[in-house]
């Protein structure tokens, strides 16, 4: 799970990491509210998972209130990398002495956590200069550890004090919530040399949720996933071109792992379990035809528990009431996948003996379509 940076920086508020002052608004009412708190000249960044934001134009200094609901009218509609902002954060000036990096990450390969530092913040990592890496232990970041690095970014007095405070609590965090990556560009050196975190980058381990019932609060469940689950099955909305059907999480996301190793890319996990209906097969099919990106349907079934004759009968309803126009690429088995094969016979759906002569065609078919363009 990526949190917004607002999210980020609760948790880093929350374990004595410091943070400016900030106010989150999702209107120009509750934005000059939060300028009236906050005073001028603050900062407004959009609160996006994607990164680039800077680059994006999607982080402005506002001088005064004039400023304000022009720039912020201008960012709350600002797409960045196919996303709008869930929320404008509007934040205090830091007096910026100088900037850092610093990242601690899981290193899966050597099975502990990794930090990361730099005395070169505020650009992308791999054009810094000198890069410090350390590999941290399973119980933490040590002060000697945290003082040594301090040292060799060339920090002194009391700035060494603060970097191994702010590392080792930055180190505890992310044990504790066990995320996978705490990136902090830029980490500010202030002008009485204590340190700040002027942004947050954070990603929590989706496997250990279910152990950090507070960190629910900031999952971000889209509309089409939210009428999915109402549906009675379950949705995801990834930023590729081809929407994964299945019966079965396992199976759908091998398959969408097939479809990367052939070179394609997942618009949407779906996986309607072991119950479903032609009606529920059916509402699955709509709320893929919402997702605008999708340009192919990849369905892969086995029809151990479902009966393939009603997906096929949902397949064939979709297309005849015009709810959907993408071509299907299906391999189906199983219970009276027969009967299937022959409904779906002469119809805009394409069936496959194997799953991957499906998703072959499938990633053929969109590569063939975008030359032709």
């Amino acid at each position: 799970m990526r949190l917004l940076e607002y999210q980020g920086k609760e948790l880093f508020d929350e374990f004595g990491i410091r943070v400016p002052r900030s106010y989150l608004a999702h209107t120009i009412h509750e934005a000059r509210e939060g300028g009236n708190k906050l005073g001028y000249p603050l900062v407004i960044k959009s609160q996006l998972t994607v990164g680039g934001r800077g680059k994006a134009g999607a982080i402005v200094k506002c001088k005064s209130e004039a400023e304000l609901e022009p720039k912020f009218n201008e960012l709350l509609h600002k797409e960045v990398k196919g996303e709008f902002p869930r929320g404008i954060l509007l934040e205090e000036m830091a007096d910026i002495k100088k900037e850092l990096y610093l990242s601690l990450f899981l290193n899966r390969s050597k099975r502990c956590y990794s930090l990361i530092s730099s005395a070169e913040g505020g650009i992308e990592i791999e054009n810094a200069g000198s890069k410090i890496m350390v590999d941290v232990p399973i119980d933490g970041l040590s002060h000697q550890e945290a003082e040594e690095t301090a040292a060799k970014l060339g920090l002194t007095g009391e700035t060494v004090v603060s970097f191994v405070d702010f590392t080792t609590k930055l180190s505890k965090m992310v044990n504790e919530k066990e995320a996978e990556l705490a990136e902090i560009n830029p980490v500010a050196i202030l002008q009485d040399g204590s340190l700040m975190a002027l942004d947050a980058k954070v990603i929590i381990d989706d496997n250990a949720m279910f152990r950090h019932p507070e960190l629910k609060k900031y999952e971000h469940v889209s509309e089409l996933e939210r009428q999915a689950e109402v549906s009675g099955f379950s949705l995801v909305e990834l930023d590729g071109n081809i929407a994964i059907i299945g019966n079965g999480a396992g199976l759908v996301m091998s398959t969408l792992d097939m479809v990367s190793d052939a070179g394609g890319t997942a618009g949407a996990f779906l996986d309607f379990g072991g119950r479903a209906t032609t009606e529920t097969i059916y509402e699955a099919l709509k709320v893929i035809s919402k997702i605008k990106r999708v340009e192919a349907i990849l369905v892969n079934l086995f029809g151990g528990i479902v009966r393939t004759n009603l997906v096929a009968q949902a397949i064939l309803d979709a297309y005849n009431n015009n709810l959907m126009n993408v071509p299907v690429f299906a391999r189906i088995s199983g219970a009276d996948s027969e009967k299937a094969r022959e409904m779906l016979q002469g119809s805009k759906a394409n069936l496959y003996n194997t799953v991957e002569e499906a998703i072959q065609s499938a990633v053929s078919a969109i590569n063939n379509s975008r030359r032709s363009k």
